[in-house]
């Protein structure tokens, strides 16, 4: 190495007498020019060679095992990223401390005093871990602690799924079917639910079947489109409602496959499918499963046009989930529920079809998307007030069917043809539209085994600042919330409710 080193210095020391003296006379020719380019690279091909050659001292294994800053980050098996998302939001919904039942004639005593504060909150908290374990194994887990606070209001409506009283002190609370706590409660006292902390929590098996990918454990089943999406690229502050309904876990297993570079995909899968459809029975996730039957899952989408200069992207895709929910008791609508779970055997299902447009040439920039959600299921028992009888519940509803849907459009200036012409100013800014319908408020009427719908409405703006993508953004939307009418005679009208809302979210992703 020494000898080496003597040899580098002698030929850096001749450069410097012979390179200025060859200058100075201007008789070097291109040939001795690169004769001597490549003997300079030979030289620092032998230097490298060398210096990594050499063995460690002491120092430098100590280096290599630091901690702190700077240090490198390593496993005793396999490769593991660690990446996630924090959203912290501040909020404010038009003060009204009256809720949707509120009739002003005693039947019905409903607050909304839970519900229409300004707060800021911490909306997700995601930590998630990726680990290759093996060329065909990836292990997945994905905690938020933020998910385990369940006092904060549903936005973009702070009614959220309305299906019986808030307060009064006959009922249990409306998001906590079969606990003590009321909505008021919950803020009073800063109360949570249930564990909510474990989102995700599977093994993925790739590369060995081709064009396929099998994955087992806990995880989003592939129905829709908003709900799967991560939360670090949604277009507004916050999902649809069809897509947070669409956004819960499972337990099971589902296979995936792909083709033509991802412009066909499918989806099977088996899950436990706990709970209900209309959410009255619980989350999925984090619990043993209720029934002994399984839910089957098949989901498909389609690229007929995929990143087009001129033509641009467009994806269609549907989804459909069945299975019998309940136990106990066959599926008779007429029978009272027994013991045991207290649940009557009902066949549910549910769909989803959306399409998303994003055109290319003149237009670029510009996005629409689009997505139809159908639930049929039974609610779960004692979950549904009888609005014209605020002293019983619906004991033995019968099975009924929701629809959601939205649309939405937005403008994004750094993917459009004005991004090189526009000031710097302007260039991160996205604007954007929503129209979302939902059959959010569920009651029962006279016969209590019916089910009686209505149907809110959301005109939602919205406004992103892309600082660096998704890694780092603003937005802001705001939230005209049109409750629903009732159309079942001036004795039992609904509370038009002022909770229009305005959403601010500071978000950081890694």
């Amino acid at each position: 190495m020494v000898r080496l080193l003597g040899t580098v210095a002698a030929f850096l020391a001749a450069l410097l007498f012979v390179v200025p003296s060859v200058a100075r006379a201007g008789e070097a020719t291109t040939a001795e020019i690169e004769a001597l380019k490549r003997d300079v690279e030979e030289l620092r091909k032998k230097l490298t060679t060398a210096s990594t050659s050499m063995p460690k001292t002491s120092v430098d294994k100590a280096l290599e095992n630091k901690y702190g800053p700077n240090a490198n980050v390593t496993t005793r098996s396999g490769r593991l990223n660690v990446s996630g998302l924090l959203q912290v939001w501040y909020y404010s919904i038009d003060n009204d401390n009256r809720g949707l039942f509120d009739d002003n004639a005693g039947n019905v005593h409903d607050t909304n005093e839970a519900s229409d504060n300004d707060s800021f909150r911490i909306r997700r908290s995601e930590i998630k871990f990726t680990m290759d374990i093996h060329e065909n194994i990836t292990a997945v887990v994905m905690i938020d602690p933020a998910r385990e606070a369940t006092s904060f209001p549903n936005l973009p409506s702070n009614q959220g799924t309305k299906r019986r009283n808030n307060t009064a002190p006959e009922f249990e609370a409306a998001n906590d079917v079969g606990g003590s706590q009321t909505a008021v409660s919950a803020v009073q006292f800063g109360s949570g639910g249930v564990p909510r902390l474990l989102k995700d929590a599977y093994v993925n098996y790739h590369g060995v079947v081709p064009h396929h990918d099998f994955t087992i454990g806990q995880f989003k089943p592939r129905f829709g489109e908003e709900g799967v999406r991560s939360a670090a690229q949604l277009d507004f502050a916050e999902r649809s409602f069809v897509g947070q309904i669409a956004d819960n876990r499972d337990t099971g297993l589902q296979v995936h496959g792909t083709w033509w570079d991802e412009r066909f995909q499918y989806w099977g899968g088996v899950f436990n499918g706990a709970g209900n459809y209309h959410g009255s029975g619980g989350d999925s996730a984090n619990r043993a499963d209720d029934n002994d039957a399984k839910d089957f899952l098949l989901s498909a989408l389609v690229r007929p046009l995929w990143k087009q200069e001129t033509w641009g992207s467009l994806e269609m895709g549907f989804s459909f989930q069945g299975g019998t929910k309940g136990e106990s008791a066959p599926a008779d609508r007429t029978a009272d529920p027994i013991n045991g779970l207290n649940r009557r055997e009902t066949w549910a299902h549910r769909m989803a079809a959306w399409a998303s447009y994003m055109p290319g040439g003149p237009v670029k920039g510009w996005w629409l998307r689009g997505e139809w959600g159908y639930f049929q299921d039974r609610n779960a028992p004692n979950s549904v007030i009888v609005l014209d009888d605020p002293s019983s519940v619906q004991a033995r509803g019968a099975p009924f069917s929701v629809q959601h849907w939205y649309v939405s459009t937005g403008y994004k200036i750094n993917d459009s043809v004005f991004c090189d012409s526009a000031p710097g100013w302007l260039k991160p800014f996205e604007f954007a539209m929503r129209y979302e319908s939902f059959q959010n408020v569920q009651v029962a009427v006279g016969e209590a085994r019916h089910t009686q719908l209505f149907r809110t409405q959301v005109y939602t703006g919205g406004i992103n600042y892309y600082i660096k993508g998704h890694n780092a953004k603003i937005q802001a939307m705001y939230n005209v919330v049109d409750d629903p009418e009732s159309d079942l005679g001036p004795d039992l009208p609904f509370h038009q409710v002022n909770n229009n809302n305005f959403v601010v979210s500071f978000q950081v992703a890694f």
